[in-house]
């Protein structure tokens, strides 16, 4: 049995779904779902009822899935440790952060580092969200920002903007509109780059957009968003971001679109900072430091 089993196995667990858990971890369904098995096998349970539609934990899963996240979190803890342990003369503080991030959010960004520059230095840490939290777990990230929601267990969240999204469509058909409605682009394909890359919020967006009738789908293998504009432009589809011109994500806009608010539907991406909350009330220095960053980083929507 090795460690990467446990992961697996946690993954599949909190998601009864080995396909949710297998996008999660970024690898293919079989494999994931045979490294379960191995590790039924080494340990002569089963611990997943299996069947075409439902995953449900035994009563051995059951039993695992604690002892499981103990392990892995002790293991995964070992890095920032080890590092506290040898006491650097000047700390270092990762802060992860997200793809197009809007531009207010950078200033206030500075903001939080310059005020801690006399007692530590802050590194920037790039990802994407699912990433940055996984980072937060582990311990390799002292805090994060990231596009919410987020539910996961022993992590506090707290919401610095919130910023309205639009519908990013072809310049041709849409260039002299001031707003458009779902109803307008039933016929028109969703494109939306590779899944890895969407924040969580966009599964809500998804089953909006069934609900109003827009069944056409392209989802792209790149993490690339220029490409995905590049693909609206070329006619008869659409994707969904930032509607604010300030939004980090406008330089990946083709010169060919437009970005347009809805008429019938009113989404937008909320962007948090996260911490774990174990390591808060044992360090009183990260404790003074997150609330530092929640001071600087709080604003106005977007």
């Amino acid at each position: 049995m090795e460690m990467f089993h446990l992961r697996y196995f946690v993954a599949v667990a909190e998601n009864l779904s080995f396909s949710k858990a297998a996008r999660q971890l970024h690898m293919a369904t079989s494999p994931l779902s045979q490294r379960v098995r191995d590790l039924e096998r080494d340990l002569g349970s089963v611990l997943f009822e299996r069947d075409s539609h439902h995953v449900q934990l035994t009563e051995a899963g059951a039993a695992l899935l604690p002892i499981a996240k103990d392990v892995l979190g002790r293991f995964d803890d070992i890095p920032w440790r080890l590092r506290e342990a040898i006491s650097p003369p000047r700390p270092v503080v990762y802060v992860g952060i997200p793809p197009g991030l809007h531009s207010a959010l950078r200033d206030r960004l500075r903001t939080f580092e310059q005020r801690c520059a006399a007692g530590c230095d802050i590194k920037r840490w790039p990802g994407g969200s699912s990433d940055l939290l996984a980072g937060v777990q582990r311990g390799e990230l002292a805090m994060a920002l990231v596009h919410l929601p987020v539910h996961a267990e022993g992590i506090e969240v707290f919401e610095v903007m919130r910023e309205p999204l639009g519908a990013v469509l072809p310049a041709a058909e849409f260039g002299a509109r001031t707003s458009v409605s779902l109803h307008e682009l039933v016929d028109h394909t969703y494109v939306s780059p590779a899944a890895r890359m969407l924040p969580s919020y966009y599964d809500e967006v998804e089953a909006r957009l069934r609900a109003a009738g827009i069944h056409r789908r392209m989802t792209l293998d790149t993490g690339d968003y220029g490409s995905t504009s590049e693909f609206v432009a070329n006619g008869s589809a659409f994707s969904i971001s930032m509607l604010d011109p300030e939004s980090g994500m406008w330089k990946h806009r083709s010169e060919n679109t437009v970005v347009l608010p809805f008429e019938d539907f009113d989404p937008a991406l909320a962007t948090g900072l996260i911490w774990r909350q174990d390591r808060t009330e044992t360090h009183s220095d990260l404790r003074r430091l997150i609330d530092e960053a929640k001071l600087a980083l709080s604003g106005p929507t977007a």
